[in-house]
């Protein structure tokens, strides 16, 4: 049986130094209000500091608001964000490559959007993740993983990214609570919306290696179709 089916717990993502014993002073703390750190997930390092994702497994609920001021107490620490662990902790790497399996066994588009929603709103913690068109033109019908903005308001908005920077053509940095990334082969753009959490740069580039896969399998199931509709360009 898994921690969340018993325990209550929580990810706190921290910005603490990026020095030996700034994560061990924060266990400690943790520790001493009987806390379990089960799982550490590195967002960010850079200017001295790092964004580090914590999941905690709590003896009672009624200790989160201790937990956030022991934290808060190691000299150099704030803590950005609190929320409830939606599942027991996996393994980001494993989990990482089931999402690329499942897109790289999708047997149709329909199939291979639908599986990049589901993964990229789970793996995320999104509140939303949608598929749009880019080209009015292209033959593609969006496809949605929970509460997703008008898909009018999601493609003004990646148009408008886009042409605000050209050279940003595949990711761009946007709002902090909207990631998209580019899905050139299908002329579309994953967009996925997270309140409250702003998405950092390592998870950006993980969404554009996401549909570079995506693309990649795209690409594949078309010209599928095409040999058995044309068995003479084989």
């Amino acid at each position: 049986m898994g921690y969340c089916c018993r325990v209550p717990v929580f990810v706190l993502r921290v910005w603490l130094p990026d020095r030996p014993g700034a994560l061990g002073a924060v266990a400690s703390r943790i520790g001493a209000v009987k806390g379990d750190l089960i799982g550490i997930d590195i967002l960010e390092r850079g200017g001295g500091r790092a964004i580090d994702e914590l999941t905690v497994a709590l003896a009672d609920d009624r200790l989160l608001s201790l937990l956030v001021e022991e934290v808060s107490e190691v000299d150099g620490v704030d803590v950005e964000d609190v929320r409830p662990a939606s599942r027991e902790p996996k393994d980001a790497a494993l989990e990482a490559l089931e999402t690329a399996r499942r897109l790289m066994l999708s047997p149709s588009p329909g199939e291979l959007l639908t599986v990049l929603v589901d993964r990229t709103r789970t793996g995320f913690g999104a509140d939303w993740a949608s598929v749009v068109r880019t080209d009015p033109d292209a033959n593609l019908q969006p496809v949605s993983s929970g509460q997703a903005p008008p898909v009018q308001w999601l493609s003004a908005f990646v148009a408008g990214s886009r042409s605000a920077d050209a050279s940003l053509q595949r990711w761009h940095n946007g709002p902090p609570d909207v990631a998209w990334a580019m899905l050139e082969p299908a002329r579309a753009a994953l967009v996925v919306g997270r309140g409250g959490q702003p998405f950092r740069v390592r998870e950006r580039h993980q969404l554009a290696a996401i549909t570079d896969l995506a693309s990649v399998r795209w690409s594949e199931i078309r010209s599928s179709g095409s040999r058995r509709l044309h068995p003479s360009v084989c």
